[in-house]
């Protein structure tokens, strides 16, 4: 299955984290870049969504990706 590419900004709104949250998974090897420079996507499949409880609005963020075996946290 081909991955599902999205930009930073997108991954972040998907996820409920900053842009600068996927940057430094992305950094820490947590998430694969697809690309260089300003063409940089991320696949969605890779990160943790977030849910609105339908009722109240409430969001919940998924777990962090896993750091790689032996890779350390910024």
């Amino acid at each position: 299955m081909p991955p599902q590419l999205v930009t930073a900004a997108d991954a972040a709104v998907y996820t409920g984290r900053s842009v600068g949250t996927i940057w430094r998974w992305a950094s820490e090897g947590r998430i694969h870049r697809y690309g260089h420079g300003k063409g940089v996507r991320y696949d969605l499949r890779e990160l943790p969504r977030k849910l609105v409880d339908d009722w109240t609005g409430e969001v919940t963020l998924g777990a962090p990706p896993p750091l790689p075996e032996g890779a350390r946290a910024a």
